[in-house]
This record gives C-alpha cells, sequence and structure tokens, in this order.
C-alpha cells in the first residue's frame, strides 16, 4: 500500500477499531491523516499518530463544519488527493442509549443519526472531489442492524440507516470507482462499547456462539480494511461481517 494516502477517522485510544486499522496501514506503507474529537481526546490520539508519522493531524469533531472544512482543505493542499476514508465513529446520549427504543427522545435519536451515521455522507461528499481516480471508503456496523441485541437499543435502527446509506452511497459513487463498504465486527471492547448496559454479557455470549470460539481483535478488522482498500476492487455495497461466524446462527 505504499503510496496510498488516507483519513481514519475515529481513533479514541490505542484500544479503538480505528487504531487497529491504522497500525495495520500504515506497517503496510500507507499515509494516513488522524483526526482527535476534542482537545480531551488529543492527549490519547497524538503519541499515536506520532507513532505512525501521520503527517496530517488535526481536530474533527464530525458535527463541526469549520473542522470539517480545514481538514479537506489540508488534505487537499497537502496530497492533492485521498485514496481512502475509514469511519469508525459512533455516540448515543446515554439516557437514549440505555432506554427502550420506544422511549428515546427525538432530540437523542437525531444526535445519534446525525454523528454515528450522516457524518459518513459528509466524509464522503468531502472526500469524492479528492478520489478522482478512484477510492475506498469503509465504516464500522454492527450485527445489531439486522437482528435485535439486547441492550444495543437505539443503535440498532442507527446501524441499520448506516448500513443503507453504505448501499446508497455505493451505488451513487460506483461510476467514479469509489467503492463503499462496511465492516461489521463481533463485540469489540471500546471505549464506546462501554456504554452499552451488559457488554460484558455481550462479549462472553459472542464467543460461546461463534463458530470460532472467539472474539474480533482490532488488528483483524485491519487486516480486512486493508483487504477492502487494496484487494477488494470488486468488492461494494456490501457489509462484511468479522464475528467469528457468529452471524451466521439462528
Amino acid at each position: 500500500m505504499t503510496g496510498l494516502k488516507g483519513l481514519i477517522v475515529g481513533i479514541a485510544n490505542e484500544h479503538s477499531i480505528a487504531w487497529g486499522c491504522a497500525k495495520v496501514l500504515h506497517e503496510a506503507g500507507a499515509e494516513l491523516a488522524i483526526t482527535y474529537q476534542n482537545e480531551k481526546a488529543k492527549p490519547y490520539v497524538q503519541p499515536l499518530a506520532e507513532r505512525i508519522s501521520a503527517p496530517i493531524f488535526m481536530p474533527l469533531d464530525v458535527t463541526n463544519l469549520e473542522q470539517f472544512d480545514q481538514l479537506f482543505q489540508t488534505i487537499k493542499s497537502t496530497w492533492g488527493r485521498l485514496d481512502f476514508v475509514i469511519h469508525s465513529i459512533a455516540f448515543a446520549p446515554k439516557s437514549d442509549l440505555q432506554g427502550r427504543v420506544v422511549d428515546c427522545s427525538r432530540e437523542g435519536f437525531g444526535m445519534a443519526m446525525d454523528i454515528s451515521c450522516h457524518s459518513l455522507i459528509r466524509l464522503a461528499n468531502a472526500a469524492e472531489p479528492l478520489m478522482s481516480s478512484g477510492g475506498t471508503i469503509i465504516t464500522m456496523s454492527y450485527y445489531g442492524a439486522d437482528k435485535v441485541v439486547q441492550n444495543y437499543n437505539l443503535m440498532g435502527p442507527v446501524k441499520a440507516a448506516l448500513e443503507a446509506s453504505v448501499r446508497y452511497l455505493a451505488m451513487e459513487l460506483g461510476s467514479k470507482n469509489i467503492r463503499v463498504n462496511a465492516l461489521s465486527p463481533g463485540p469489540v471492547k471500546t471505549r464506546a462499547a462501554s456504554g452499552l448496559t451488559g457488554f460484558d454479557e455481550l462479549m462472553i455470549k459472542a464467543t460461546n456462539a461463534a463458530p470460532l470460539n472467539r472474539l474480533v481483535t482490532i488488528k483483524e478488522v485491519g487486516d480486512a480494511a486493508s483487504f477492502l482498500i487494496h484487494q477488494a476492487t470488486s468488492i461494494t455495497g456490501q457489509i462484511l461481517y468479522l464475528d467469528g461466524g457468529y452471524n451466521i446462527k439462528d
């Protein structure tokens, strides 16, 4: 992947799925732009960006359109192009996430959709002009988008919308040789996942029920991202499960 230029959004710390992707892609030779959410997150992300010698390290709160514009202006002036984007962010207010879907607030639902789903669309829109020779866009989903998973609650409908967005973006951008896919890992113990009620029990269930009887690692997610970017040149609009086979069970 030497010479490829990519943007990774969603690194919070060394346990993040996005960091697993960044590490694998850096080791494969890609040059990476890394973002951090805010000043509170910066001390956790900056050492990681330095470890992979990221030439672009900037703040990006995906609800901040000024930061969005500044990031892509910097990418354009530094590289002049973009070969791939990895979107690995999701959020819902705790009060809405930990309650029933039927009880979720209008504001909480809208915020979860904006940050977890529409941000992918905004990234794709900003990346499109920089992918004049084609490119790859990858987001992260979860089995709860398709099946009802206890305690996944509001994120189920949000991830379902994300997966539908992947298909529509893939169709709309395919003529420009821009491929759009989602990876759907099984449970990974990240900071974001810690907001789910009963997450430890979910990990035990996934381990025991999956044919491979184990959880996915962030490196394996990174390996799958590398495959989609560099080798899977005819795959687009797909949801690729990385869950030890858990999704095949009834």
